[in-house]
């Protein structure tokens, strides 16, 4: 019975996630070496524009590419790879980069990520995967040095170039960073909202390998792995509640710690935002 229940809201899942990103077949770019790489273009703004398609990326971790996958990633034009890990996820899993691109490190909040051993410990200690999530989510500690370099670039971006970042899962820190963007160009909370949730979909086929293995080999409790190993709507909302709480709104946390005046938004507008839907 239960089986048959998760089934049923799997499937559900599923479909709401196909029916808020019906232009999936645009958005993800298909590699073999990497999951949840995607485009953010084609959302509708509040200015009555889109965002555009082929300028922004997020993905999860790049390090397994091979030729073709570098080949159709030298055809996105991507000239700037902005990389949130810290050093020990990069130095067991560098990236590889398109062609003529240039790697970023944006560290901050993540110097002590990658070690497995904790994170395991952690994991099987946890009673619920929320509380080693949520703090996650709602320190804003390292927020203004990871993420206000990461509008610089795209403020200083070339018209005729596109920006991916990623981190390890491309799910977490990844998310946060679409989320600001998204918010930043005018996007929607439910919208954005949407398409963080959209990486247990993207993710679907990594995320079961590895609760899998997590389970089976480690005898780790099932709901902790499945809360680390996905999204949930509270974590990204946590991020949002902390922003207000501090700051009092998200458009003053993007003025005063993103460097985001009302004429940089400007600016990210006349680079990233369309007039019609392509």
């Amino acid at each position: 019975m239960k089986a048959s229940l998760l089934f049923v809201i799997a499937v559900l899942f599923q479909m709401a996630s196909i029916a808020q990103i019906a232009d999936s077949s645009k958005r993800l770019v298909k590699l073999t070496g990497a999951v949840n790489f995607r485009d953010i273009g084609g959302y509708p703004t509040s200015h009555g524009k889109f965002v555009s398609w082929g300028k922004i990326y997020r993905s999860a971790e790049i390090n397994n590419l091979n030729a073709t996958d570098l080949d159709k990633l030298n055809g996105l034009l991507i000239h700037t790879v902005l990389d949130f890990r810290g050093p020990a996820e990069y130095s067991i899993a560098p990236d590889k980069l398109p062609m003529g691109a240039a790697r970023i490190s944006l560290q901050a909040g993540s110097e002590q990520v990658g070690d497995r051993t904790k994170m395991m410990q952690q994991m099987s200690k946890a009673q619920n995967g929320d509380s080693i999530m949520l703090p996650f989510y709602t320190d804003l500690t390292s927020f203004k040095n990871r993420y206000q370099p990461m509008f610089a670039v795209l403020l200083n971006n070339h018209k005729d170039s596109a920006v991916l970042y990623h981190c390890t899962a491309g799910k977490d820190r990844t998310g946060i960073a679409t989320a600001l963007i998204l918010y930043a160009l005018g996007v929607d909370e439910k919208t954005i909202m949407a398409d963080y949730l959209a990486s247990n979909f993207y993710r679907a086929s990594d995320m079961n390998r590895m609760k899998k293995l997590l389970i089976e080999s480690y005898h780790m409790n099932e709901s902790v792995v499945e809360d680390v190993m996905g999204v949930k709507e509270k974590y990204l909302q946590g991020t949002f509640d902390a922003i207000n709480s501090k700051y009092g709104s998200i458009d003053k946390f993007l003025k005063t710690e993103m460097g985001l005046t009302n004429h940089k938004r400007k600016i990210l507008y006349c680079k990233y935002l369309i007039n019609t839907i392509e």
